[in-house]
């Protein structure tokens, strides 16, 4: 065989493997997946976000897909038991991860976990964001947050703030806005929100940064006093709230981000295929609507991007649990 004629022939295997994954289905994907039932975990109890998030999509997903789209919560550990299982699930496309913005904070927040944000996982994509505000109650002499921060700031640790409990993403953005406000308000970790909103309410505790689902009633009501949005920008049903940003806070912008991960190693047509569906199935207007009164925000977008955003948030929470000394063990 002369020696021009391999490498013509390496290149026509090439050409017809790219325009093979260009194709939507492409190779093992389009022949051999999916073939039997999806399996979606939820590292944490029934009932949560994710997981009614997750079982809002499956029924859609799978009649896209063809095969059933089972939601399977694996909870405890604070979602490190069902991540650690997912992280080491067969990289078939028939195990995939419904997580939140807990998945890139555990590995600074305990000693040790049993997987890697960044190596354990290939991004499907970003499913939704949830929106959240720093409440304080009525009775707390802050009408606004520069008068809040004023109130912290004269009497360094004498105010208490609620969170759901220690290393939970509420109890982590108050801790950045603490650093970014120049504050000292003790923390009072609870187990779980009912207790934390309750005493919040009842004024055992001064603020709390919250779900504005959650909040949004209560505001309403008179319950609560709403200073500002977290995120940044203004949350559409509280326009009227400010933003840390617009209040000269900055730097300490944070909201829930909820997504869909794959083990390492899944084949890169069977990640775009569940991509484009997740993104067909979040278009809909009954899922964005269902979404809306969950007070969640689609967020749909490319396993690219959420890469990114996996990778920043990573490196961002781990530097604000460093600073604040924050540990969960």
């Amino acid at each position: 065989m002369s020696c021009d004629i391999l490498p013509r022939r390496r290149a026509l295997v090439l050409a017809a493997s790219f325009a093979a994954s260009a194709l939507p289905w492409a190779g093992a994907a389009r022949a051999e997946w999916p073939e039997r039932p999806i399996t979606i975990v939820v590292p944490y109890t029934p009932g949560t976000s994710m997981d009614t998030l997750a079982r809002t999509l499956s029924p859609r997903l799978a009649q896209r897909l063809g095969q059933p789209v089972i939601v399977e919560n694996r909870p405890g550990a604070s979602g490190n038991i069902g991540t650690g299982y997912v992280a080491h699930a067969a990289p078939d496309g028939y195990t995939l991860m419904m997580t939140v913005s807990t998945f890139v904070m555990n590995p600074s927040l305990f000693k040790s976990v049993p997987y890697d944000p960044l190596a354990s996982f290939v991004p499907v994509g970003q499913v939704a964001v949830g929106a959240l505000v720093f409440a304080v109650n009525p009775a707390f002499p802050a009408g606004t947050l520069d008068e809040a921060i004023k109130a912290f700031r004269s009497r360094p640790g004498r105010y208490a703030y609620a969170s759901p409990g220690k290393g939970t993403p509420q109890h982590l953005a108050m801790e950045l806005f603490k650093l970014h406000a120049g504050v000292d308000v003790m923390h009072v970790p609870y187990s779980g929100s009912a207790g934390a909103v309750t005493d919040l309410l009842g004024g055992q505790v001064q603020a709390m940064i919250l779900p504005a689902n959650t909040a949004l009633g209560l505001k309403q009501s008179g319950k609560l006093r709403v200073l500002a949005a977290t995120q940044p920008r203004r949350i559409e049903v509280m326009s009227d709230v400010p933003t840390l940003a617009e209040q000269d806070v900055r730097g300490a912008d944070v909201d829930l981000w909820f997504g869909m991960l794959a083990p390492a190693r899944t084949p890169q047509a069977i990640v775009t295929a569940l991509n484009r569906e997740i993104n067909q199935v979040l278009a809909m207007p009954d899922i964005q609507q269902s979404l809306d009164e969950q007070g969640l925000t689609v967020a749909s977008g490319t396993p690219e991007a959420f890469g990114r955003l996996v990778s920043t948030e990573h490196a961002r929470w781990a530097d604000v649990i460093r600073k604040a000394r924050i540990s969960a063990d």
